[in-house]
């Protein structure tokens, strides 16, 4: 937000520098990110001098310029050619002397240098209005009065306005200073912790009177909830035509474009009060009658910027008898709105809900100054007001008269909030004493109104526009800022107690998983939580929808990871990013049985090799098996050792596992099938692993650890190579090897799969390692023999398994 300090000067008669003021401003919260100087002439005219134009005769080798001498007020006249056609002996005009700098309309800066212009030497410039930034025109040069003296500065006859703006970061709670008025109100309780008082100038309405009563709006406001309050006047024998130079420098200063007198004395109020305002051309408004309410949905309403919008049912709109004229709060409408034939216009100045504003510019995708105000929640008790000092201001710019009385639509009056404040709660949340003299004179210069004063504490009011504070807090955080942050001593001693946190917080495993797939060529990736309604690739429960969406690419919650991973794999992809390893903790969102559940996942999802290229070693592609290790190294180091795998088959992964136990799901992984890995327009096979994070913690928080003595006796390892079905899975032989020998076998692991000419068709050959021990005794060979054929006659018996 841009505030002008020659604009704050208005209020407050302040004679610290833009530097100054701009370190107290932020220090008060209004945090000041530049200062920018402002020239209502750009160059301030420096260079520029009244000429006498002593003698203008043709150029001698140019039928369209004119050579001139003219005085500029030194010792000798100095000779200029000129081919603008006015120019005559006699004459006094502005003359940009050698050296001075100009600027095009771009603001593109030149230098007048001494030249010779068809054999004739020139010594400066005569220049023509718009060449000087003091207007549009360029079809001649610029006369002035004759008495004028030769020399004197250009600067000294016209107002040249020089300004320091402030660009200031307001936050959205500060709905109160998001005006000049807001801004030097604050300031004014900063100064005076500094011991400078200051009166606080308000703007004037003294000259605010009504002239008849011969042009009448009707007002109705059908929606009172939406609208609170309404005001309107009409004024009549206007003159629609371009501002006064006062005007147009304060809306130039902080980067408004004028447009005409009475559509920049809105934007003035605007700035100035922080209430905004439309103007509708009177003649304009169908059956003399303004009514405030909503229309159906789909609606058509073309607004000032040409665009046909249709509109919602919510959309609260300023219609007269027979048609929609604006968007309230939000934008004005093409038909509606003044022009330079406009003689009488109604003047608008309203509240209206925040939320309600809030949503119809979403939903319109509109943000104006207008809107960004009434969202954000204005001052409902300076509507009449706002209004009386625009109508006295359009009196004085463009004439005409108030041709009615106010239309105050305020049925239900707003009560001031009432706040009860202890000297115990201050000194507690601030960690320092205040002088209570020092919160009373900071309340006042708040003008947060003292209703009673006890030792325990304050009775206050608070004003309507400070629609931030509601709580004992709020006022405290207000007392602390205008006190100042510096101002508290920090303590010489700082108590502290050591929290004892348990390893299985959530935040801890995080980091404990994620510098492990950090460590192992992971990177951490963060995603949008809201994706598009067709995103959701897996979803047998409802999705959860936004109400009001700022696109139809962001319209609902994600109920699965796999669409935001992906879409960053592509955007890597692109980029020359082809081996990419990726993991993101988040969560997804469900509407189911009437309910909304929100569930943290971990996500893996690997795309192209494992490894770069390199001299020593060869890359090697990723695969189902890399994916799985990886997965089974996190359940391990979480402390997860017992579980079983199952296949899953779905629309997400062409081939992939569960890993659950005792029915209760931890992961599922797999190749993600290319019919969604070519939607995403990825090259290559995707492989995804989704983690139920919730389901993990609490499987963690339930598990015991246990400790063992590091066995005395040695390990056996012995090896089957079994023939056996293609649809037979390493799982199957695993669970075998467990169920038939529970005492002594150690581990069953695969190392060897060979599928070929050699074998019958439909089987396939595992070699299969066991590793059995006994922490007693050493194993005899009687006992190792024992065990295998036991693990032979199982396989051969359920699986039909035979030994090659």
């Amino acid at each position: 937000m841009k505030i002008s300090f020659n604009w704050l000067k208005q209020f407050l008669r302040l004679d610290w520098n833009a530097e100054k003021t701009a370190e107290l401003l932020t220090s008060l919260g209004l945090e000041v990110e530049g200062i920018e100087e402002f020239e209502s002439v750009k160059g301030s005219l420096k260079g520029v001098v009244v000429g006498h134009v002593l003698d203008c005769k043709k150029h001698p080798n140019a039928d369209r310029l004119k050579l001139t001498h003219v005085d500029i007020g030194e010792k000798e006249p100095v000779q200029i050619v000129c081919g603008a056609p006015n120019v005559e002996k006699g004459q006094k005009v502005p003359v940009a002397t050698i050296g001075t700098i100009l600027y095009s309309k771009e603001g593109e800066p030149w230098e007048i240098k001494k030249g010779k212009i068809r054999g004739e030497e020139s010594y400066g410039m005569i220049c023509a209005e718009d060449e000087l930034g003091l207007g549009d025109s360029h079809d001649g040069i610029m006369v002035l009065a004759q008495n004028l003296a030769s020399g004197t500065p250009l600067a000294s006859l016209f107002e040249v306005e020089h300004d320091h703006v402030f660009e200031i970061d307001l936050t959205p709670n500060r709905s109160d200073a998001m005006s000049h008025y807001g801004v030097a109100r604050d300031l004014k309780a900063g100064l005076e912790q500094f011991e400078v008082f200051k009166e606080l100038i308000t703007p004037s309405t003294s000259n605010f009177s009504i002239d008849n009563r011969s042009l009448k709006i009707n007002v109705e406001v059908e929606n009172k909830e939406l609208a609170p309050r309404y005001c309107g006047i009409t004024l009549k024998n206007i003159l629609v035509q371009e501002s006064p130079n006062w005007l147009k420098n304060r809306l130039n200063s902080i980067g408004l474009s004028p447009i005409n007198n009475i559509v920049d004395i809105t934007n003035y109020v605007l700035h100035e009060l922080g209430q905004p305002l439309h103007a509708f051309d009177a003649m304009k408004i169908k059956g003399e009658k303004v009514v405030v309410k909503t229309l159906p949905q789909g609606t058509k309403f073309v607004t000032l910027d040409g665009i046909e919008r249709e509109l919602h049912e919510e959309d609260l709109m300023i219609c007269d008898a027979e048609k929609p004229m604006c968007i309230a709060g939000v934008f004005g409408g093409i038909h509606s709105g003044v022009t330079n034939d406009t003689t009488s216009i109604f003047l608008e100045s309203a509240y209206f809900d925040p939320v309600s504003i809030r949503k119809t510019a979403k939903r319109h995708g509109l943000s104006t100054d207008a809107s960004f105000r009434f969202e954000r929640g204005v001052d409902i008790n300076i509507t009449e007001y706002a209004l009386k000092r625009a109508a006295a201001l359009i009196k004085e710019v463009a004439g005409g008269e108030i041709s009615s009385g106010i239309v105050d639509l305020y049925p239900v009056k707003k009560k001031d909030h009432q706040v009860f404040l202890t000297f115990e709660k201050i000194n507690k949340l601030i960690g320092h004493e205040i002088p209570k003299d020092t919160i009373k004179s900071i309340l006042a210069a708040l003008e947060i109104k003292v209703n009673s004063f006890t030792e325990a504490g304050l009775g206050l009011t608070i004003p309507s526009y400070r629609t931030d504070v509601e709580r004992e807090v709020d006022v405290i955080e207000e007392i602390l800022r205008v006190y100042g942050y510096d101002n508290i001593e920090v303590q010489p001693k700082i108590t502290a107690s050591v929290a004892s946190i348990s390893k299985y917080e959530n935040y801890k495993l995080q980091n404990t998983v994620g510098d492990y797939l950090a460590a192992n060529g992971f990177f951490e990736i963060l995603t949008n939580s809201l994706v598009g309604a067709n995103a959701s690739e897996k979803s047998t429960a409802g999705t959860v929808q936004i109400m009001n969406p700022l696109s139809s690419d962001l319209s609902v919650m994600r109920t699965s990871m796999l669409h935001t991973g992906l879409e960053s794999l592509r955007y890597n992809q692109n980029r020359k990013n082809p081996n990419l390893k990726f993991f993101e903790f988040g969560k997804t969102y469900v509407f189911r049985d009437k309910e909304y559940y929100e569930q943290d996942r971990l996500a893996l999802y690997v795309l192209g090799n494992r490894n770069e290229e390199h001299w020593i070693s060869q890359s090697q592609p990723t695969d189902f098996f890399y994916l799985k290790g990886v997965i089974i190294s996190v359940l391990e180091r979480m402390g997860l050792s017992s579980f079983r795998e199952l296949p899953i088959t779905d629309n997400v992964f062409s081939e992939g596992l569960r890993i659950e136990h005792q029915d209760t799901v931890f992961v599922e992984f797999g190749l993600v099938s290319d019919t969604i890995t070519k939607k995403a327009e990825i090259k290559g096979k995707v492989f995804y692993a989704d983690f139920n994070w919730n389901t993990l913690l609490k499987s963690i928080n339930n598990s015991q650890i246990t400790f063992q003595d590091i066995p005395k006796y040695p390990k056996v390892k012995r090896d089957l190579a079994l023939l056996l079905d293609e649809k037979i899975s390493f799982q199957e032989i695993h669970e075998i090897a467990f169920n038939t020998e529970k005492n002594l076998l150690l581990d069953v692991a695969l190392f060897d799969v060979y599928r070929g000419e050699n074998l019958p068709k439909g089987k396939k050959s595992y070699a299969v390692s066991f590793t059995i021990q006994d922490y007693n005794k050493t194993l005899t060979d009687k006992q190792i023999e024992k065990v295998m054929s036991r693990l032979q006659r199982s396989y051969e018996e359920k699986l039909g398994a035979s030994l090659r």
